[in-house]
């Protein structure tokens, strides 16, 4: 009897191992064995967000791969799942699972990308927007892309077009990307943006609108972060009492409009003269929208701005950063004006 028992344990183990075997020789076989197909050529596509499972499912319908469970079981097996990145990806042909799976945690081709720097208008994003050969859109088009308002029109239902609301940041030129998908990427992290920090915000409760033309002065006026709480504060302060802005980017802003700014950093008379609500030396109240793209900092910054009696700040000559003094009267004002005027009549005669 005990003789029985123990032929049949062991009968059961041979099968057993038999089987591993078998599996092991399957698994061996399938993730080391060459895959000839007809895709080297092609540009293989992983899109935002898209999961393991669905990339190798579709590898698996092209026949890059013959089948995903053997790539499954190794994944698992190793515990080595990779992290795929969004890009283009080349598999050539013959090509193993094993080849496959180091390809994809390659990170793929290099891809063409696209960086808005905070502060740029709208004019500069269509002009770096042309400049990217795969997109084969130009300039005046992609400009005509950003007077798409509807594409915001829930949250700001007074926007004329998506100035202010193009986030700065990276974004990515994968080879099926479109001129379009880089504008609707770009408002799609604006708003997510505005939404989070409007949450957050402990300031007075302003309108999507006049929070983000708030913001977009302050990013162009402010170089530091530490003053655009500050910044936002003169603004307030100036917008309480009915006083012009005064506030030089959005001249600026109202030149590169109508295709007149020299792009030399100096506001000349004509700049001064020009008769629009962007002129916020001759205009008072808020111009009539954003000047530019405004990080989340500058957003933060309107949204929970400092508490001061500030109306005036100048540049501070002694400081390379960008730094600012700021003044409560006309007269401190003039004083930092005077410092700042003769600083540079000592350090930089040229511009006088």
């Amino acid at each position: 009897m005990k003789k029985s028992i123990v032929m049949i344990v062991f009968a059961t183990l041979l099968v057993a191992g038999c089987s591993l075997y078998a599996a092991y020789q399957y698994f061996f076989s399938n993730i080391h064995a060459p895959v000839v197909h007809g895709h080297q050529h092609e540009i293989f596509v992983v899109q935002k967000g898209m999961t393991l499972d669905a990339i190798l499912s579709k590898l698996e319908r092209l026949g890059i791969i013959k089948s995903t469970i053997p790539l499954r079981a190794y994944i698992k097996a190793t515990g080595q799942a990779p992290v795929i990145k969004a890009g283009d990806y080349r598999f050539g042909s013959p090509i193993t699972p094993l080849a496959v799976l180091d390809v994809l945690k390659s990170g793929g081709i290099e891809l063409d990308k696209l960086t808005i720097i905070e502060g740029w208008t709208r004019f500069e994003i269509a002009q770096a927007m042309s400049e990217i050969k795969s997109l084969k859109v130009d300039r005046q088009k992609a400009l005509a892309l950003t007077n798409q308002y509807r594409l915001i029109a829930d949250i700001d239902p007074v926007a004329k077009n998506l100035e202010g609301y193009l986030f700065p940041d990276t974004y990515f030129v994968q080879s099926n990307t479109t001129a379009q998908d880089l504008i609707e990427q770009m408002v799609a992290r604006a708003r997510k943006v505005i939404s989070e920090a409007q949450a957050q915000a402990r300031g007075p409760r302003l309108s999507t609108h006049n929070a983000v033309t708030m913001a977009s002065i302050v990013e162009t006026e402010a170089k530091l972060k530490v003053e655009r709480p500050i910044i936002a504060s003169v603004i307030n302060n100036r917008l309480a009492r009915k006083m012009p802005l005064a506030m030089d980017s959005t001249i600026v802003y109202a030149s590169k409009s109508i295709g007149k700014w020299k792009n030399d950093g100096i506001i000349y008379q004509s700049d001064l003269d020009l008769k629009t609500p962007y002129n916020t030396r001759k205009y008072a109240g808020l111009p009539p929208g954003p000047v530019g793209s405004p990080g989340l900092s500058s957003l933060q910054a309107v949204l929970t701005p400092a508490t001061t009696n500030y109306l005036y700040y100048v540049r501070e000559p002694s400081r390379d950063d960008g730094a600012h003094n700021f003044y409560a009267d006309a007269a401190g004002f003039e004083i930092g004006v005077a410092r700042l005027r003769q600083w540079e009549k000592q350090h930089r005669p040229h511009l006088n």
